[in-house]
């Protein structure tokens, strides 16, 4: 019923899930270095965490793709 990926298929998400955690943290890094400086620009924090949020959900989904099914 699941499918198996193959080793490249395996390796590209990998690859994908290292830059979009690296994306998130430079975010997370971001977020707090506007937040220590007060009330800026709150749209332009409010639209980082939202990209983090995203970043989040995808980074989730790729995890799910490569951890594979176990029925109990």
């Amino acid at each position: 019923m699941g499918f198996e990926l193959s080793q490249e298929e395996i390796e590209v998400l990998q690859a994908e899930l290292a830059r979009l955690r690296e994306e998130h943290r430079d975010l997370d890094s971001a977020i707090d270095a506007l937040e220590r400086l007060g009330p800026v620009n709150q749209i332009q924090i409010q639209r980082l965490k939202k990209r983090k949020l995203y970043l989040r959900d995808r980074i989730s989904h790729l995890e799910d793709q490569l951890t594979p099914d176990i029925i109990a």
